[in-house]
């Protein structure tokens, strides 16, 4: 990863919302594409105030959120570099006809042998501990991620909330999704964890007496949670989605597994999305009827209910930039950790991100403009 830094000096029209979001989905090793973006961000001159994630994205999150500026991308480089570093190796260009058995090799060894810095397998084995024990709950131990986190993550910083930092996770006892957000909390390498805590994978998180998993099993997307939050928003939101919801038709049961994988995952992004501009949309409506009713109606309970709802305008635009499949990606694309794949990942996401700034349409969308506007300008 480190051998192949370049820097881009074009600059590029900075956005002119009061805040920049970066939203970050759950994907695994398919994480490395968020980083890349970050690195584009970074490179066209901003960068974000506001960072939320579920799963990797929590852990993208926390790295940015827990470095000065100037570190982020090394800490993202050097998290990146260690849990690739199973199988450093990167194939030849001649040898990718073999790239696909190549990554899956890998994502077996990844399962028999758990990633660096991240995770490894339970010994003895869950099936042998006694029921209840934290040891029958999971078939990995994630004790090395914590050690990760607190060498590349200042959580000092990220409790200095000079950058907000939500991350969410799921209450096993209610099932109700729930943000760790440094607005509302201190933040410490377990609520990382619990956003990232997919069973049965991984163990639950136990904090404040509750046990939380990871957060996509609610809705892999936090961008429900920054619109919920804050009603009257002036935001650009980049939304770094780590599964593509449209795709081809499957030629087998492979890829079959993939695509319905990719639709689970991608399909709270898509509802999110048109939720926010429906409701945007009725709102104005709303605001529009209520002008016309007589002053009379004004005192009126339900009158006094809803005028406030129409007050509070959102400007918010919303950036895709959506990980597309690879050539040689498999089911086991969210586990396949290898450098060369890391690589990829990454190159693509820092490309995507600099396609969207040169998009002719990137200066409407840095526009602050009333309402809800959604753009994908990396296709």
């Amino acid at each position: 990863m480190t051998a192949r830094r370049t820097t881009q000096r074009t600059r590029f029209s900075l956005p002119k919302h009061e805040q920049t979001v970066l939203a970050l989905q759950g994907g695994g090793a398919l994480g490395a594409y968020q980083a890349g973006v970050y690195e584009g961000m970074a490179e066209c001159g901003f960068a974000p105030n506001w960072v939320t994630g579920v799963s990797i994205g929590a852990i993208n999150a926390a790295l940015i959120a827990g470095n000065p500026p100037e570190r982020r991308i090394e800490r993202l480089v050097a998290f990146w570099d260690r849990v690739s570093s199973g199988i450093p190796i990167i194939p030849p260009a001649y040898l990718d006809p073999l790239r696909l058995a190549f990554n899956r090799v890998s994502a077996m060894a990844t399962t028999a042998f758990g990633v660096p810095g991240f995770f490894v397998p339970r010994l003895p084995p869950p099936y042998l501990a006694p029921d209840g024990s934290p040891g029958a709950l999971s078939v990995y131990d994630t004790t090395p991620l914590k050690e990760t986190l607190e060498e590349l993550v200042d959580f000092d910083r990220i409790n200095r909330k000079e950058m907000r930092l939500s991350v969410g996770a799921v209450d096993i006892h209610t099932g109700n999704s729930v943000y760790f957000d440094n607005q509302r909390q201190r933040i410490k390498a377990d609520h990382i964890m619990a956003s990232g805590a997919l069973p049965p994978g991984f163990p639950p998180v136990v904090i404040d007496g509750s046990h939380y998993w990871d957060g996509s099993l609610v809705s892999n997307s936090p961008l429900w949670y920054v619109l919920d939050d804050s009603s009257g928003i002036n935001a650009l939101i980049m939304q770094v989605d780590l599964f593509s919801a449209r795709g081809d038709l499957p030629k087998n049961l492979d890829e079959v597994l993939e695509r319905s994988k990719d639709i689970q995952y991608s399909s709270k992004t898509r509802f999110n999305t048109s939720r926010a501009e429906e409701l945007e949309d009725v709102r104005a409506a709303l605001g529009r009827f209520l002008r016309k009713l007589p002053a009379k109606l004004h005192d009126d309970p339900d009158y006094r209910r809803l005028a406030p709802l129409c007050e509070r305008k959102r400007h918010v635009t919303i950036v895709h930039l959506i990980n597309r499949r690879l050539a040689h990606a498999s089911s086991a694309k969210d586990y396949e950790f290898s450098r060369a794949t890391v690589r990829q990942l990454w190159e693509g996401g820092l490309e995507d991100l600099r396609r969207s700034c040169a998009n002719p349409s990137w200066h409407r969308a840095i526009e602050s403009v009333n309402g809800v506007q959604v753009f994908d300008l990396a296709t």
